[in-house]
C-alpha cells in the first residue's frame, strides 16, 4: 500500500493502457481533465531490446506526465527483464499484460493467453521483482471459475506483484461479445490479496466511477473505451467533440506521434457524428488523411457544421436522420459508445445469415435465368469486369499487348 500511497498518491482515475491509443499528447489531454495515473501503450518486450526507435518513441514523456507506469507483454523472463532493465529510469512501476484477448496476443503467445501457465507467470513476475529498483505490478482479466481467479491472483501476489489490476471479464469476452464485466470477481480478488486492487470495466462515466468503487472497495477504476470517447469523464463533463479533438491537436504539434494513432482518436470522439451518413464524406476524409493540417481541417469543418446547433442558433430535432442512434445528448457532444447485449449480437448474425442464404436461392441466377451458386455468380461478376479482348489481341510472350496494354496473364 506504501507504493500506491506514497509513490503513486493515490490514484482514483486511471486510464489503462492501450495499444496505438494512450501515447504522450493523448496522456496528458486526460492529465489535464482529472486522469491522475496513467500506462504507455502494451509494449513488445523483444521488440523494446532489439529496436532503439520503438524505444525511444515509446518512452517519450515530460514533467507533466507523471506518475507512468509502463506496460510490456511478452512470455519470456529474461527478455521481460531485459526490456524492464531499460525502461525503469523512465517510470515509477513495470505492469505485465495479461489481459490482452486480441488474436495478435495469441499468435505472440502473451497477453491473456498466458493465463494458464502459472509456473512461467511466477518465474517472470519474481524475476523482475527480485532485479528491478520500482515495483512489477500486473493487469489481469479473470476467469469464468471465481475460486481459479482468487487463486491466480494470490500466485502473482506471492511472486511479487505490488498491484493489480482486475479487469472484471473473461478472455472470451471481447468485441461485439464483450457485453458486461463483472465486479464480483473484483470483490473476491480485493477480499483475498494484501496489495491494491484496481477495477477495470463498465466504466464510461463518473457515476459508474461512483458506482463501482462503493460496490467493490477498490482503490481506484480504470478504463478504456470510455476515456477514449469522452476524455473529460472524470470531470463529468460531455464536451464538443472538437474541444478536446483541438486541444489533442495542439498537443501532438508539440509531441508529434504517428498518424494512425490521431486517426484512431478523432474517429472515437467524433463516432457518434461521423456514423450519420450524410458525414460520410468526411469519415473517408479522416480514413485517409496523413498530415496534421489534414486532420486540423476536418476538426474545423466538423465544428462548423454542429457549432450553430450547439450554440442553439440551429434546432437538431426530428427532421435530422436518427444518425443519433436515440442517444440522450447530441451525437457532437463526447459521451459513451453502448455495444448490443451479446445475446442481441448474436441473434443479428444469425438473422443475417438465414436472410443470407434465402436470397443467395432467389437471386443468383446466370444469364439464362438459371439459379447458380454464391460462389459462381462470384467467378462471373469477376469475368465481367475484364475488359474486352480487341480484334488481332495476339502475344508470344509476357510483354503487354500492343492493342491493349495489358498482361496476357490477366486473360
Amino acid at each position: 500500500m506504501d507504493f500506491w500511497s506514497d509513490t503513486l498518491k493515490k490514484p482514483v482515475n486511471i486510464v489503462a493502457p492501450m495499444v496505438d491509443a494512450s501515447e504522450l499528447p493523448w496522456r496528458l489531454l486526460c492529465r489535464r481533465y482529472g486522469a491522475q495515473l496513467c500506462y504507455t501503450p502494451m509494449l513488445h518486450s523483444a521488440v523494446f531490446c532489439k529496436d532503439p526507435k520503438y524505444r525511444k518513441e515509446s518512452l517519450a514523456s515530460c514533467g507533466e506526465d507523471n506518475p507512468l507506469i509502463v506496460q510490456f507483454c511478452g512470455n519470456d523472463p529474461k527478455i521481460m527483464l531485459e526490456a524492464a532493465l531499460l525502461a525503469e529510469e523512465h517510470c515509477c512501476a513495470i505492469d505485465i499484460n495479461l489481459g490482452c484477448p486480441q488474436a495478435i496476443a495469441k499468435r505472440g503467445h502473451y497477453g491473456s493467453f498466458l493465463q494458464d501457465e502459472w509456473e512461467l507467470l511466477h518465474e517472470m513476475v519474481s524475476t523482475l521483482s527480485k532485479s528491478l529498483k520500482v515495483p512489477v505490478t500486473c493487469k489481469i482479466r479473470v476467469f469464468e471459475d471465481m475460486e481459479k481467479t482468487v487463486r491466480y491472483a494470490k500466485m502473482l501476489e506471492n511472486a511479487g506483484c505490488k498491484m493489480l489490476t482486475v479487469h472484471g471479464r473473461t478472455r472470451e469476452q471481447k468485441g461485439p461479445l464483450t457485453g458486461l464485466a463483472n465486479w464480483d470477481y473484483v470483490i473476491a480478488v480485493r477480499e483475498a490479496v494484501n496489495i491494491p486492487v484496481i477495477s477495470n470495466g463498465n466504466i464510461q462515466c463518473l457515476q459508474d466511477i461512483h458506482r463501482c468503487l462503493e460496490y467493490t472497495g477498490c482503490v481506484g477504476v480504470m478504463t478504456a473505451e470510455g476515456n477514449l470517447h469522452n476524455p473529460f469523464l472524470f470531470e463529468n463533463t460531455s464536451p464538443p467533440a472538437w474541444i478536446p479533438a483541438m486541444e489533442y491537436l495542439e498537443l501532438v504539434d508539440k509531441y508529434p506521434c504517428p498518424f494512425s494513432y490521431i486517426r484512431g482518436h478523432l474517429f472515437k470522439l467524433f463516432h457518434h457524428v461521423l456514423s450519420i451518413s450524410s458525414n460520410n464524406q468526411l469519415r473517408i476524409r479522416l480514413g485517409a488523411a496523413n498530415t496534421l493540417d489534414q486532420f486540423k481541417c476536418i476538426v474545423s469543418e466538423l465544428k462548423d457544421l454542429y457549432q450553430p446547433y450547439h450554440d442553439g442558433k440551429l434546432v437538431w430535432g426530428e427532421t435530422h436522420e436518427k444518425g443519433s442512434f436515440n442517444l440522450i445528448l447530441p451525437p457532437w457532444l463526447c459521451q459513451p459508445y453502448v455495444r448490443l447485449p451479446p445475446e442481441e449480437h448474436l441473434k443479428k448474425v444469425e438473422e443475417k445469415k438465414a436472410n443470407e442464404d434465402l436470397n443467395s436461392k432467389r437471386h443468383y441466377e446466370d444469364s439464362d435465368g438459371n439459379l447458380i451458386s454464391r460462389k459462381k455468380m462470384k467467378k462471373l461478376r469477376r469475368i465481367n469486369r475484364r475488359p474486352p479482348k480487341p480484334e488481332n489481341c495476339s502475344f508470344r510472350s509476357m510483354d503487354l499487348c500492343p492493342l491493349c496494354k495489358i498482361n496476357p496473364l490477366f486473360f
